[in-house]
């Protein structure tokens, strides 16, 4: 069967949504805010506003508010005229007040501080990362095996635009498995890249920005495998022609495919992304059958939970058990790519007894995890009926991203019942009456705590003060949290 898939791109002022659909069901997607796109990776062309020799750096004026930090150890020797052998640490000989340099921005500005800046300028791409002014080649060591990161270096070497280059690469994590083709791909992508940098760099009359890391919508341009996109689809016209000048320049298979959404229906009301997305944060996620998933993301791992709930099969137990657990194999797979779920995963399948049926649940569990663009691998069955795997963090989770943790619980996912805090309330005030002499109490709390007291608590209250020989008054403050009290003394 021919799967279809599309990538649809939603555009607002300050926020850009990508969702990759396959035969109509969401697989994954991306979200970025205009507000959290830093300035690193930038590339700028700036001029020397002063030399400070005592300090071995210089502020670079690069167009925005602040002045640029530049220490002597960030200076690339190439591009102020020296060759490499004459290395020299004195800044004063390096660079002179009103000289232009081509710098990258690699901390952002905070606070009253400017950014800070080098010359060694890197561009990255979907595989590799050029380094125009260094020439060495390197495979990244996050690459587990010593004989994919040879055969990787093996297969640039041969890449005849590699061999043409006067600066260096650096072969990413991404890149294990890649072809010769891939490679070469990207090598060519970097080299137009480059190019255009050097063009709008000689150009360039005044301190401004002649390359930004790329928009999360050109972002997915460069990094989607293209074979497999049928159509690419913007609700945005002034975003589609950012992206078909790009596409035109570096990415020509695309342009055939790319086109603008005009539907009555928000782009993103196809396909109910809205409503997944919603799901995508929920710890349920229900199964066609009646079976369930109950996902746990913690900071350590997480952990995924196969329940048969209403589903009973009609020949037998077992059956059912199989039946839920090859269901949940396909579910697991989308809410990893859904949700971006990164590092240690543990999933707890029900129980089976039949070992063929424990083997073919894991076969095809791999077989549907082969189909994610980000690495993952998966150990045997345990005693206990449990699949350890793992899979590479590539960003932060959809949670992570849409979310910050709950202000009440803190992150706990429960709060204390009414009736627990009654009595951490009783506690505080025969503590307090200890300790300090007053006359009366008044607690402030949440209105569900103060029903509970005045309610099925108030032989205690009565108990309590006979017992100090104090009153105790209560208030019910509807902006309190469900654990949040005062005990005020009076």
């Amino acid at each position: 069967m021919h799967n279809e898939e599309k990538v649809l791109v939603n555009v607002t002022p300050n926020e850009t949504r990508v969702a990759w659909v396959e035969n109509g069901v969401l697989q994954e997607v991306w979200v970025e805010r205009s507000n959290k796109r830093g300035l690193v990776g930038n590339i700028y062309m700036g001029k020397v506003d002063r030399v400070l020799p005592g300090m071995q750096a210089a502020f670079v004026n690069i167009g925005l508010e602040r002045a640029a930090f530049l220490h002597v150890s960030d200076i690339c020797f190439k591009g102020v005229g020296f060759e490499e052998e004459e290395e020299c640490e004195d800044i004063a000989k390096l660079l002179r007040p009103g000289q232009k340099i081509m710098v990258q921005v690699v901390k952002d500005p905070l606070g009253t501080k400017g950014a800070r800046i080098s010359m060694q300028v890197t561009i990255p791409s979907r595989l590799s990362v050029y380094m125009p002014n260094e020439r060495a080649l390197g495979v990244s060591q996050k690459i587990e095996t010593a004989e994919e990161r040879e055969r990787l270096r093996d297969l640039m070497k041969q890449v005849p635009e590699y061999k043409d280059s006067e600066g260096g690469f650096i072969v990413r994590t991404v890149a294990e498995g890649a072809t010769f083709h891939e490679l070469r791909a990207d090598v060519l992508f970097l080299h137009k890249l480059w190019s255009c940098i050097e063009e709008k760099a000689k150009t360039a009359r005044k301190p401004c920005v002649i390359y930004e890391d790329l928009p999360l919508y050109l972002r997915i341009m460069r990094d989607i495998p293209i074979e497999r996109i049928e159509k690419i689809r913007v609700d945005s016209t002034e975003t589609l022609k950012k992206m078909q000048e790009f596409v035109s320049t570096y990415v020509m298979d695309l342009d055939a495919r790319l086109g603008l959404y005009q539907g009555e229906r928000p782009i993103f009301d196809l396909y109910n992304i809205e409503q997944e997305i919603q799901g995508a944060l929920e710890k349920r996620v229900n199964l066609k059958s009646g079976g369930y998933l109950i996902i746990d993301q913690t900071e350590a791992m997480t952990t995924i939970d196969v329940n048969t709930g209403a589903f009973v099969g009609h020949k037998n137990l077992e059956e059912t058990i199989y039946r839920t657990n090859l269901e949940a194999t396909q579910a697991i797979a989308r809410q990893l790519r859904l949700r971006n779920l990164g590092g240690i995963i543990i999933l707890d399948f029900i129980d089976m007894e039949v070992e063929e049926h424990k083997q073919h649940v894991l076969t095809v569990l791999s077989k549907e995890l082969g189909r994610d663009r980000v690495k993952t691998s998966i150990s045997s069955i345990s005693n206990l009926g449990l699949v350890e795997m793992t899979r590479k963090r590539t960003r932060e989770s959809l949670e992570r991203t849409l979310c910050e943790p709950c202000p009440v619980c803190n992150g706990r996912g429960t709060v204390k019942t009414a009736e627990t805090v009654a009595y951490e309330i009783f506690r505080e005030i025969t503590r307090m009456a200890r300790s300090f002499e007053a006359s009366r109490y008044r607690v402030i709390a949440a209105e569900s705590v103060v029903a509970r007291i005045m309610d099925e608590e108030s032989n205690s209250v009565a108990e309590l003060e006979a017992f100090l020989d104090k009153s105790i008054r209560f208030q019910a403050e509807s902006s309190y949290s469900a654990e949040q009290f005062d005990v005020v003394m009076l």
